[in-house]
């Protein structure tokens, strides 16, 4: 593994969620980052990602550096080519390589801003990092995935499954801002590579990129969709075809103990931070039927296994096939 920007740096799902499970049980690579620095760069708020990921990087032995660099450092240019004559102070070019002189793998955070979706799928700022880089870079979100949460929740499924093959439903749910396609974008990949029976549930004019859920089933009634979930990933998005926008606000569709009771006892999922009452009701996030905290915890192995192998020097170079 060269970098860990998306799903296709793994060539092996099954083999890395082994992996993370078994850090999970015992640290056994605990000396593997000792002298190694892991560079930590926010051009967005985080508390989980960060937090764990940091953590991850200090049971692996390595020391970590940690920037907010939307607020800390100088206005970065993204651009090639470009006049820089306005309030960017820094290159993209400079910048990731002295970074890479101070850091052995940068951990790059960068929403999207909802106004462009062509820019915004162009992936300006992770990429520039991987091209620009000397050294791994790792996605802690960009504009389009979040490839740690993904591996976490195949993680999580992995490990609490009950059944072979166990009915997943991700379902929309309102919010009271424009929320990115990230997580969503990439639960969907990370379940079309497990042995799951994916179901995607939102309202019309909610529906993802299709270039990303393929020929998995998208229902815009929910509880129909519901029906015999065994789990149950509760996240909003904006709307994808009108971008960025907010169509909707339908309280119908937050989840709560009623259309619990329409599934198989499933166990209910979201990345966090979630607008209880709004997204998911108290009476499920109070409940046993959540797993919120089991899946926040695992947050720190998956990115513990990424770390991992970008640090074996004896690592294969992946891709998927």
């Amino acid at each position: 593994m060269n970098n860990y920007i998306d799903l296709t740096d793994i060539e092996d799902l099954q083999e890395l969620i082994k992996e993370a499970l078994q850090l999970k049980k015992e640290n056994s690579a605990a000396n593997l980052g000792k002298g190694k620095t892991l560079g930590m760069l926010f051009f967005n708020p985080s508390l989980r990602t960060r937090l764990s990921t940091e953590k991850a990087a200090k049971l692996l032995g390595m020391d970590v550096m940690v920037m907010n660099a939307a607020n800390d450092g100088w206005a970065l240019e993204f651009e090639d080519g470009a006049v820089m004559n306005s309030d960017k102070a820094e290159h993209i070019k400079e910048a990731a390589a002295v970074l890479s002189q101070y850091c052995d793998i940068i951990a790059v955070r960068a929403f999207p801003g909802l106004k462009d979706r062509d820019k915004d799928e162009m992936e300006l700022v992770m990429n520039s990092f991987k091209k620009y880089a000397s050294v791994p870079v790792i996605n802690l979100e960009s504009a389009t995935g979040h490839p740690l949460q993904g591996l976490t929740d195949a993680l999580t499924i992995t490990e609490l499954k009950s059944s072979k093959k166990p009915k997943v439903v991700l379902t929309w749910a309102p919010h009271p801002k424009a929320l990115p396609q990230s997580v969503p974008n990439s639960f969907v990949e990370f379940m079309q590579k497990l042995d799951v029976d994916l179901v995607i549930t939102n309202p019309e004019g909610y529906d993802l990129n299709q270039d990303i859920t393929k020929d998995t089933p998208v229902i815009h009634d929910q509880e129909s969709a519901l029906k015999n979930a065994d789990f149950v990933y509760v996240k909003n998005w904006s709307s994808y075809k009108t971008y960025g926008t907010i169509l909707s606000t339908d309280v119908s569709w937050t989840f709560g103990a009623k259309k619990l009771e329409l599934t198989r006892n499933a166990k209910v999922m979201h990345c966090l931070p979630v607008r209880r009452n709004v997204v998911i009701d108290d009476a499920v996030l109070d409940s046993e039927n959540s797993i919120v905290i089991h899946q926040a915890n695992n947050r720190t192995f998956a990115a513990q296994a990424v770390l991992k192998r970008l640090l074996s020097p004896s690592a294969p170079k992946e891709k998927v096939k």
